[in-house]
Formats: C-alpha cells, structure tokens, sequence
C-alpha cells in the first residue's frame, strides 16, 4: 500500500466530533456526493449523530443483522472531562444508530489498562451502553476471549491475539478520543486498535511501535471511525493527568 492509498483507506468513513469552531466545509472538487471526511461541531451526542448523517447515515455502514463491535477509549478509570477516554455520549449514539439501522448485536469492548471494573463505571460508558436495547458493554482481559491470526502482510508483526467477537463482527467501528500520547505521539483510531488484542507490552519492547501499529491496522481496519474531540488531552497522555 502506498502513502497515498493509505492516507485515503484511513479518512474513509470518518467523523470528528468537536466542542469549538465549525470546521466542516464540503470540498466540491470531489467526485462523490457523499464526503470521506466530516468534522462537526456541537455536543457529543448529537455532533455525532449530524457527522454521521453527513456520511450516508449509519445504515451506508451497518446492515440489517448485521454484528457490530464499537471499540472506544475506555482504559482510565477517570470521568469524561479528564480527557482519557471517549465520551459516553458519543458511544451513546453511535449503539442507537446501529439499533436504528436494525443491527443484530452491539457490543462495545475493550481491553482497559486499568481495573476493569473502576474503567465501566468512571467513564460512563458502561451506563450509556445499557441505555440501548440488544448492547452489551464489556472489557476483555481473559486470553480464552482471544484468537490467535495471522498478519501476513506485518513488516514486523507477524501474528497476534485478536478479540474473538471482533474478528466474528460484521462491522467494526472506531470510536477513540484525541490525546496526547507519550509513546506514539498522538492516540487516535490506529494506536486504539490496541485496545481489541491481548498482548500489548510486545509493541513497546520487542517491535517499534509505530511499525507493529501499522502492522495490527492491517488487520483490523474500521468501517467507521468516529474521533471525539469535544476535549482533547494534550499534554500526559494517554493517562494523564494533563492539560485538556
């Protein structure tokens, strides 16, 4: 894949959702009537919603019976103003879209940093998730919850332990907040596809990090990717705390 190819396969399907200035502004010279990319501002909620609609709606992504899994930052056990995780109002809406658009299933996974348990309550998206009908909410830490495949097209990484329910969705949807990262730099959709496998402590020892990142995205690549950025962390991250 080329950089140019890759730029477009990374912008496709996605929405940036912001507290702050209207960015959004269709570019005409594009072919199709449908963007690639939209940035809205507003709550959470509700910009959430409108960056979607401006894409095609949630049914250009989701299906009837469709599995879907929504993947957002959800490793702190810190609420939503700290800036360490995707506000629940985001995931909120996105689960009701895809209740909209008839999905058989919604789960909303990740593989937190901290205690599990502490990360469902302090972040507020477990209570968001249980506000949809047929949405679950879970962490998954247990290795039996994971599949080993292989990435054959990995410079680096070759092989990892991915998700079972992911590989098994149907639709795979990105939802990660904007931070600052210590590590990568920036955390946006790529580095939180981290939070679908089980061994992460390999990419920061064994393989360089951006390279294994790149790596895993080969793998898992989103339909949609939805960034909030209603609060961004930019200094301390990912954990904090920062500045916000």
């Amino acid at each position: 894949m080329n950089r140019r190819d890759f730029i477009k396969w990374q912008c496709a399907g996605c929405v940036a959702t912001m507290a702050g200035v209207q960015l959004w502004n269709p570019i005409p010279a594009l072919a199709s009537t449908t963007p690639d990319l939209a940035v809205v501002k507003g709550g959470p909620g509700p910009a959430t919603r409108a960056g979607v609609e401006l894409l095609g709606g949630m049914q250009a992504f989701v299906r009837p019976g469709d599995k879907v899994v929504i993947k957002p930052n959800m490793s702190f056990d810190q609420p939503p103003e700290a800036g360490t995780n995707t506000h629940p109002d985001v995931i909120q809406a996105l689960a009701a879209m895809c209740r909209e658009a008839d999905a058989a299933s919604i789960a909303i996974l990740d593989n937190p940093l901290r205690d599990a348990e502490l990360c469902l309550e302090s972040s507020g998206i477990r209570a968001a998730g249980e506000k949809i009908p047929q949405c679950r909410v879970e962490t998954m830490q247990s290795s039996e919850r994971f599949r080993e495949v292989d990435l054959p097209n990995g410079a680096q990484l070759k092989k990892t332990e991915i998700m079972k329910d992911v590989l098994e969705a149907d639709v795979l949807i990105a939802a990660p907040v904007a931070k600052h990262h210590s590590s990568a730099g920036v955390s946006l959709s790529m580095k939180g596809m981290m939070g679908l496998i089980l061994n992460r402590g390999v990419f920061h020892w064994r393989y360089d990090l951006h390279t294994a990142i790149v790596d895993l995205c080969t793998r898992l690549k989103p339909q949609l990717t939805v960034i909030d950025v209603s609060r961004a962390l930019t200094t301390r991250g990912p954990s904090g705390p920062g500045k916000v």
